[in-house]
Order: C-alpha cells, then sequence, then structure tokens
C-alpha cells in the first residue's frame, strides 16, 4: 500500500498548543509559556524564557541569561547553538539567526520536507550596539511578533532621542535624570547608546539592574563607568543620569535623588497619554521591538505566503498581510503578556 509523502509547508507540521509554539517532527516547542520536554527559545525575557524545561537549545548568551535569571539549574540540559550553525532536532534542521531585540535573541529558522518556517521572536531592524544586528531568513512561512503592530507606532531615529536627553541635562545641572528602563536589554542598550553619544561621565544604577550590566559586560559589551547608586550622597547626583525599573519612577526610592526629572525610554513613550499617567516629564521613544513600518517590511521582504502573527495588535499586521497577497492569521497564544517598558 502506498503512502503519500508529508505536506512540505510548514503551516501543515506546525501547531499552536496551549504550551505555545509546537513543531511535531522536531518534538520541540518555540518559546513554550509551560513547563515542556524540549523548548526552543529565542531571547531571555521571561514571557519567552522560562526555567523548568527538560532540553533547552539557545544562543550561549541566552542559555547564560537564563542563568544568572533562574539560576544555573534552569533546566536539566542546555544546547548552544551559534547563528548560522545548523542543529539537527529530530528531523528538523534548526538554524538561528540574530534578532536584534537584545544580547543572544535570534529567529528560529525551521527546515523540513522542503518547507522553511521561521519564528521571529521580538525583533528589530535598527543597529544596536549591545547585539547582533537582525538578519533576513527566507522563508515559506513567518511567524511574526506584532507589540507595536499599529500605523501609529513609526520610531523615531534613536541618535535623535540620546540627544534631547543630554540637552535636558544640560538645561538642568542641578537635577538629576532618573530613566525607567527594563533590566534586561533596555538598560543597557540605552548606556551603549549614550557612549556612543560620547557621553563619558558615570551613569548610576538601581541595585536590580546591576547583575545583568555585569553578565552583559562578561560576555564582551563594554558599558564603561557605571555605578551603583546605592550610598552615593544626594548632592553628588545632582545632573548625573541614574536609571532604575519604570516601578521605581513611582517609589519612595525617589527621595534620595536631587529633583530628579523623570524620564522613560519606551515605545509606549510615542503615546502621550501614557507619559502624562506616567508623570513622565521627558518621554524618550527607544524601543527594542520593530515599528509598523519594519513589521511589515518584513513580512514582505521574507517572501512568505504564510504569516502568522502573535504577541500584540494582531488583527491590523492580519489586516494588512491579507490585502498585500499574503495568507494571514492571528495565533493568540496566551502567556505572551504586553511588557509596556519596552
Amino acid at each position: 500500500m502506498s503512502t503519500s509523502a508529508k505536506p512540505a509547508h510548514p503551516k501543515n507540521w506546525l501547531e499552536a498548543r496551549a504550551e505555545g509554539l509546537y513543531c511535531a517532527p522536531a518534538r520541540a516547542f518555540i518559546d513554550p509559556v509551560r513547563v515542556v520536554g524540549r523548548a526552543i527559545i529565542t531571547h531571555g525575557h521571561s514571557d519567552h524564557a522560562r526555567s523548568g524545561h527538560g532540553a533547552v537549545l539557545a544562543t550561549e548568551e541566552t542559555l547564560q541569561i537564563m542563568a544568572v535569571r533562574y539560576g544555573e539549574d534552569f533546566t536539566r540540559s542546555r544546547q548552544a547553538a551559534a547563528y548560522g550553525e545548523v542543529v539537527d532536532c529530530g528531523d528538523v534542521r534548526v538554524t538561528l539567526f540574530p534578532a536584534g531585540h537584545i544580547l543572544g535573541s535570534a529567529q528560529v529558522l525551521l527546515e523540513y520536507a522542503g518547507g522553511r518556517a521561521v519564528i521571529s521572536g521580538d525583533y528589530k531592524r535598527r543597529a544596536d550596539p549591545t547585539c547582533a544586528n537582525f538578519e533576513l531568513a527566507p522563508c515559506d512561512l513567518f511567524v511574526t511578533e506584532a507589540t507595536f503592530g499599529l500605523p501609529v507606532f513609526r520610531q523615531p531615529p534613536t541618535a535623535g532621542e540620546i540627544k534631547k536627553l543630554l540637552k535636558s541635562q544640560a538645561i538642568f545641572p542641578e537635577r538629576c535624570h532618573l530613566i525607567g528602563v527594563y533590566a534586561l536589554g533596555k538598560c543597557q542598550r540605552l548606556i551603549a547608546e549614550l557612549r556612543r553619544a560620547g557621553y563619558e561621565r558615570p551613569v548610576y544604577l538601581h541595585g536590580a539592574l546591576m547583575r545583568l550590566c555585569e553578565a552583559y559586560e562578561a560576555m564582551g559589551v563594554t558599558l564603561g563607568d557605571i555605578r551603583p547608586v546605592a550610598g552615593v550622597p544626594k548632592n553628588e547626583l545632582q545632573g548625573e543620569i541614574v536609571l532604575a525599573p519604570p516601578s521605581a519612577l513611582s517609589d519612595r526610592w525617589l527621595c534620595r535623588l536631587p529633583d530628579p526629572v523623570p524620564c522613560a525610554a519606551s515605545g509606549w513613550m510615542q503615546i502621550r497619554a501614557r507619559a502624562k499617567q506616567r508623570l513622565v516629564e521627558l518621554p524618550m521613544v527607544i524601543s527594542d521591538h520593530a515599528d509598523w513600518d519594519d513589521l511589515t517590511a518584513t513580512m514582505a521582504d521574507t517572501g512568505a505566503s504564510e504569516i502568522w502573527v502573535t504577541h500584540g495588535r494582531e488583527d491590523a499586521l492580519v489586516h494588512y498581510a491579507r490585502m498585500n497577497g499574503m495568507n494571514a492569521r492571528a495565533l493568540s497564544l496566551l502567556g505572551y503578556e504586553e511588557d509596556e517598558v519596552e
């Protein structure tokens, strides 16, 4: 009795399950939100990388970040893959490509039965001094994030936002500038962008940010003179830049700072109402996600005939893809939470 060959298109061997996106021939989940036997992890943010999986495949940087955040025993078995290295996972060829999101972030290319699928994870196409730049991976099916998947989200040049901060610092030399940043990725990128702009003074950090900055430096990302703010006399912080988790901007911790200028570095700062709601005086539109123009360009650039959209504003991107001749649907995976500090 003859059997028909397995369909080549990835839509026939990828599926959304309660645990996350599942590749049956590889017997592996990509960024699962529940504990599974085998996981391929795109990057170290907690809505993508969780502890407890039986085996984890990721870049070496992502594995190190997970170890810092969750402990060395975050998985029973770990396997590091370099960008461009092919790893056999069952009958599937797995290759990681830079996603440009944070240090170690990767897109996952799955090749099986003649079909190619790319799961983007989170990504951006702008240059970032703290991580490898995004690399396009052509495919038949592209799974894209949609954090800023609305036409209103078009981000200005990062250099201009840094210049805005330094101008404010010069205008208010008696105040410190307190910037709310996410501990992983945004903190280190903002420091590196300041250094790229020629800023050589110390950058002071809330204690919650120190460990990951030290991890970045251990992995070769130079951040310059960074110091914990704890114990520094209040008057010595006049005119300085202080980074802290966004929650600290409304905490009694502020009392130790000299008349702080509340700032926030986030793609959400493009929405004035959000900046006002958070009492942010200096909103800085700096995001580690692709904006609308880069999301739509990437969908087209991959050459994919099938687009799956997840993690954000799915409807607008699905509509755009369909209007431009691509089959598209929203995955609506549970557990991928919108992070308003991005």
